[in-house]
């Protein structure tokens, strides 16, 4: 077994405890959470708001190695709350960017480089979910960039996802819409998992359950991988956004204690569980989850193999269109709207 010097070790430790952290993970699976978490223990930039630069900034204005896409890209950033949010002064970071971008991630890179210098902290950290699907191109373009993927058990983030409404069933689709969340999740996670293997220590997974009931544990472990005191108690006297009020898609009951965690369980009823996990129960299981039923209580699984076949189709497609294919800016134009 080949020994690592102690020089190595520094080094390794001494870029790490610098490099920007990208928090992803299929949507309503606590990256939030896990963001302001990481910017709740100090010397990170605050930003309380999801960047969008790889997912719908850089296909939507294309080669930003080209000055007037780089100007568009800046009209319509200012007039949106992510500039707002920054802080930054407009003329300041306008002549950094069209000095210094050429890409996506070098945007991204000079505008949280620079809330940092005006918030004197040394660090920055980027939380937007579906930036899961573009691993490559993040560190194509932010190579010292470590990635913390989140993972949820599908059968709840599905019933949170529904509640937000941003997943359509296929025109023809007749089961719940919940089960078009859940195979949404699976894409999610299947692909960020596929991609992240790739990327050797710059990548961790954690589970959501695990940080919110074991969190001392779970965020000493994450502070190692990043290199950052990730102090439990320092984060909840800080206490930034979602860690003091939790960001739920489900109505507070006063009677009830709040608990986001196997909230499946009492929420599907025994066929709609069944016809779920036999969707997604091999991601399940292999991501850790326990399945609540049997494989033989469903009946029309054909039906289901083929249901989950065409949903894959359709995100791989919707995907491929709008980060490698001249329609990409039309796909996301829409989309900027909310910005």
């Amino acid at each position: 077994m080949p020994v690592v010097s102690n020089s190595v070790v520094q080094k390794d430790s001494a870029w790490r405890s610098k490099a920007p952290v990208f928090v992803i993970g299929c949507g309503r699976s606590g990256t939030t959470l896990l963001y302001h978490m990481v910017l709740s223990a100090g010397n990170f930039a605050v930003y309380r708001t999801e960047s969008n630069v790889i997912n719908l900034l850089e296909p939507r204005f294309g080669d930003l190695s080209i000055a007037r896409n780089k100007r568009n890209l800046l009209e319509a950033w200012y007039d949106s709350r992510l500039y707002t949010l920054s802080g930054l002064d407009r003329d300041e970071i306008g002549k950094k960017v069209m000095a210094d971008v050429n890409n996506g991630g070098d945007f991204l890179r000079v505008i949280m480089e620079e809330m940092a210098r005006k918030q004197n902290v040394e660090r920055w950290a980027e939380c937007t979910p579906e930036h899961i699907l573009h691993l490559p191109r993040i560190k194509e373009t932010i190579p010292n960039a470590l990635i913390i993927h989140i993972i949820r058990d599908g059968r709840d983030s599905a019933l949170s996802t529904e509640k937000q409404g941003y997943i359509r069933r296929l025109p023809g689709d007749r089961k719940p819409p919940v089960m078009a969340c859940g195979l949404y999740w699976e894409w999610m996670v299947n692909k960020g998992q596929r991609d992240g293997l790739l990327l050797g220590n710059d990548y961790t997974e954690v589970h959501f359950e695990e940080l919110v009931t074991n969190p001392r544990e779970t965020l000493a472990r994450l502070g190692e991988f990043i290199q950052h005191d990730l102090d439990y108690d320092r984060i909840q006297s800080v206490g930034i956004g979602s860690v003091s009020e939790p960001n739920t898609s489900f109505k507070a009951d006063s009677n009830q204690k709040f608990s986001p965690v196997r909230r499946w369980k009492s929420s599907y009823e025994r066929k709609d569980l069944a016809t779920m996990e036999c969707l997604i129960g091999n991601t399940l299981r292999g991501s850790g989850y326990e399945l609540e039923t049997n494989p033989d209580e469903v009946e029309n699984r054909s039906e289901l193999k083929a249901m989950r076949a065409v949903y894959r189709r359709y995100f791989d497609l919707k995907l491929y269109l709008k980060s490698k294919t001249p329609l990409g800016p039309m796909l996301v134009t829409k989309n900027l709207s909310w910005i």
